[in-house]
Parts: C-alpha cells; structure tokens; sequence
C-alpha cells in the first residue's frame, strides 16, 4: 500500500492518511461495523473502553481472514458522545501502533441501541 498525504492538500490533523493506494490484484476484507462488545455479549463501561474495544474485534475478524494490522485500508468511525474526537485520536493512535490508514469520524445522534458508543466499520487490503 501507498500512503498519500499531498502538500496540495491539507495536511491530516492527526495520524492518518488523505488516501491510500493498493494493487487491484489485491485479496479485500470489508469489515461490519464493531462495537465495544466482548466475545461474551457483555458490553464495555464507558467510551475508552468500547473504544479499544471495538478495535479489538475489527483485528480479530482481521486475524480470522489472515490479515494484519499492516494491511487495515481504510476506518469509519462512529461516535454517539459529542466532542471526543482527541481521545478517539488518542486510542486509536495506541490501537494502529503507528499504522496509518484512511480514516473518517463522524459524531451522531444514536446507534442500534443507547448504550453503544461506539461502531468501527473498515476495509483491509493484502496481497
């Protein structure tokens, strides 16, 4: 994969990438959106925890297709608290251990049910 962060385009506000370029011969992995639910069903406390969380679970789908860290392209991120954009920033950093991909956050009203914070949905590329 290409990172593309062009000097004609305005510089990302964090760790991520404008765009990112990959073979068409490639292997792709479309990733449902993840909540911060343990394997049980039980659900995390608090937006940190579903936070870390719901990256958890897209690596683990990730692992279960054979793909890695290196080879998430693209996330979407939802978010139901207002104003929490550095600390999804923050675990996000943390979770991707310096990977970068294509990102976008979005704040809304409400997910499937009240208690879910959060929801990742992404797309992996390998090969």
């Amino acid at each position: 994969m290409k990172i593309l962060n062009p000097e004609n385009v305005v510089k990302p506000a964090s760790n991520y990438a404008q765009g990112v370029v990959h073979a068409a011969g490639a292997e792709r992995m479309v990733i449902s959106g993840q909540l911060g639910l343990r394997p049980d069903g039980s659900l995390e406390e608090g937006l940190r925890a579903q936070m870390e969380r719901a990256w958890s679970n897209v690596f683990a789908v990730m692992a279960a297709g054979g793909f890695e860290r290196e080879h998430l392209l693209r996330a979407t991120i939802y978010v139901t608290v207002p104003g929490q954009v550095g600390l999804y920033r923050e675990v996000r950093d943390e979770m991707l251990a310096g990977h970068r991909c294509a990102n976008t956050y979005l704040e809304i009203s409400a997910l499937a049910a009240p208690e879910f914070l959060v929801e990742i949905e992404a797309e992996a590329i390998k090969g």
